[in-house]
């Protein structure tokens, strides 16, 4: 689990973060939405370490990641996965090696383990068959799944997706949704998603934050969505008219 605890961040005069707290449950998809410039890029980055806050607490499992010393940062990192909104693949490495890359750095594996757990890990985003392939020679969604694979292989206790399904049609989208998903339940991670998708909401938004100009304006779920009488988030969310359709219908 991860908790914000009055979270506060300002860049010279202007205060981004403005006092969120807010829980990130293991074993559920966790997404933070809102509109461009609402402050979810910069909490994301706080959260992981990017960016450091001005106060507040950031608590992974109860501990407090602000508070920590440069060592303990870097085991904390070790137990992370992360999947950027470019899959951020290396070009000159093949699916495998890009896969093993994290073992290689951190794991103390010899190098047959190494790479039986890359290719195990390839074979759980259903990707067997193109360890040897390059990100050049394959789509666009696979290159996705190639980057899931790589944030698992460490098996993290804690997983970052920043806009996973960016440039990708709405049918590779929810493939990706589902697998981000189910790897989620699996493993019993604490993930978390940045995400402008609507459809991910809708379809995989078990716990949902909504930020509005660095507040924290509603909390709840996929479902409750449907329901809000927040004027702001209904804007937000029932800006595509068939969303606001399918609002309706189940009024």
């Amino acid at each position: 689990m991860i908790e914000l605890q009055d979270l506060h961040k300002s860049f010279g005069d202007r205060e981004v973060l403005k006092g969120i707290s807010a829980t990130f449950e293991n074993g559920r998809t966790n997404l933070i939405i809102g509109q461009s410039g609402s402050g979810k890029t910069v909490l994301m980055k706080n959260i992981v370490g990017l960016f450091t806050p001005d106060s507040g607490k950031i608590l992974y499992d109860g501990r407090n990641f602000v508070n920590m010393t440069s060592k303990e940062r870097v085991m904390l990192r070790r137990e992370m996965g992360m999947i950027f909104q470019s899959a951020a693949l290396f070009d000159s490495m093949s699916v495998l090696e890009n896969v093993m890359f994290p073992l290689d750095m951190f794991s103390d594996d010899n190098r047959t383990d190494r790479i039986k757990r890359a290719k195990f890990c390839l074979e759980r985003v259903n990707l067997t068959g193109a360890e040897d392939k390059f990100p050049g020679e394959i789509s666009g969604g696979m290159q996705k799944r190639v980057a899931i694979a790589r944030a698992i292989a460490l098996n993290p206790k804690y997983l970052f997706c920043d806009e996973p399904n960016s440039g990708l049609d709405p049918k590779t989208s929810l493939v990706i949704d589902e697998l981000i998903h189910g790897i989620t339940e699996e493993y019993d991670m604490t993930t978390i998603i940045n995400t402008h998708d609507m459809n991910s909401v809708m379809g995989i938004g078990e716990h949902i934050i909504y930020l509005y100009e660095g507040r924290l304006e509603w909390t709840g779920t996929k479902d409750e969505v449907m329901s809000t009488t927040n004027e702001r988030l209904t804007s937000f969310i029932f800006a595509s008219d068939l969303l606001r359709k399918v609002k309706d219908m189940n009024q």
